[in-house]
């Protein structure tokens, strides 16, 4: 439950936005189109010139609209991601426990989709309607890489123009509820399958290599987590893959196909744990669920299992609730909790430091 007290946070009375920062999702077959053309038309994303970047966003989401379109249809969302419905509904939750750590104060939270309705920039406008004091920018990304929390903060700072001192946190690996959530459910699924071999798989989204040569600290991130998730659990089968690659470049590996392939080899079930997931959205129902099922039937994986996100469990929430407490003694950007270990160009406390 939340820890963090009413004196430990300061004053009451305050006026204080919580800014949920998440991936977004296109509404319904319609908006499939023009979110996949916001994604590939960030520099995050694809770091080429404006021009070039925009005509090649364009051929992009024109060739991959159908069969997108067709992976949005497998989910029951209406055609579209259940990505925003969720995030709401953890907004909510985590609205309710602030109200009950911050009795003095007035919290009110926003969410700010990077790809898709409501964009940065529409929440920037209810944000500065909504006259705070403080704002707590809080990314539903646990690791920190520069192709989410970064490319989120940075259209964050292009777009609000209204009141606030600010703070945000840029990253909570190994957060207390986020771990104990996700061991947990380990803990119930090894515990109902004793009488067979099993390997924990935890998938992350997948970024190309060349990033993290350039500086992003995501791996380390995933890895502290796994670490983390692991000591929770004692001594375990386990991998780390990443999942989602997308064009010709080398994306960190092994990959999640690969490890549930090298699992039916080595005879042993999976338990795959999105582990750079707190919602539901089409990585997790439709790559997860049912493309790699499908695989693991090939292969001969069985039991294959998949543990939901994190999504409303009350650890999440209060540790999520315990952040944002823990940072309005501040300003500037700060993990909750450790952060990176290693120097890392991109992380942006780091850098913060280094300029102190």
């Amino acid at each position: 439950m939340a820890s963090a007290s009413l004196a430990e946070a300061g004053q009451g009375g305050r006026r204080i936005a919580v800014v949920l920062f998440n991936l977004g999702g296109p509404d319904d077959a319609a908006s499939v189109k023009p979110f996949l053309f916001n994604l590939f038309n960030d520099p995050a994303i694809i770091g080429l010139p404006g021009f070039l970047r925009t005509r090649l966003a364009k051929l992009i989401s024109s060739r991959r609209e159908t069969s997108a379109q067709a992976n949005y249809a497998m989910m029951d969302a209406g055609g579209g991601s259940p990505l925003l419905s969720e995030t709401r509904r953890q907004a909510s939750a985590l609205e309710a426990v602030l109200a009950s750590a911050l009795p003095g104060d007035e919290v009110q939270t926003f969410i700010a989709m990077r790809y898709w309705h409501p964009l940065t920039e529409e929440t920037a406008v209810d944000v500065a309607a909504f006259g705070p004091d403080e704002v707590v920018l809080l990314p539903l990304y646990p690791q920190f890489s520069t192709t989410t929390t970064q490319s989120s903060l940075k259209a964050w700072r292009e777009a609000y123009a209204g009141s606030g001192r600010s703070r945000a946190i840029c990253c909570y690996p190994q957060g207390g509820g986020w771990i104990e959530t996700q061991a947990e459910e380990i803990r119930s699924i090894l515990a109902e399958t004793r009488d067979r071999p099993i390997r924990i798989l935890f998938s992350a989204h997948g970024i190309p290599e060349k990033l993290v040569a350039k500086g992003d600290p995501y791996q380390e991130q995933i890895e502290t987590t796994v670490a983390a998730i692991v000591a929770r659990l004692g001594e375990v089968d386990h991998r780390i893959c990443y999942q989602s690659r997308v064009g010709p470049m080398k994306w960190l590996g092994p990959s999640t196909p690969e490890a549930i392939a090298e699992a039916g080899r080595d005879g042993v079930g999976a338990v795959v744990v999105p582990v750079a997931f707190v919602s539901e959205h089409i990585e997790t129902l439709v790559e997860l669920d049912i493309e790699y099922r499908h695989l693991a039937e090939r292969t001969g994986v069985a039991p294959y299992i998949r543990t939901p996100t994190v999504s409303l469990s009350e650890p999440f929430i209060a540790m999520l609730s315990d952040a944002v407490v823990a940072s309005l003694g501040r300003t500037g950007v700060a993990p909750y909790g450790p952060g990176c270990r290693a120097s890392w160009k991109a992380c942006p406390f780091q850098h913060q430091e280094r300029a102190a």
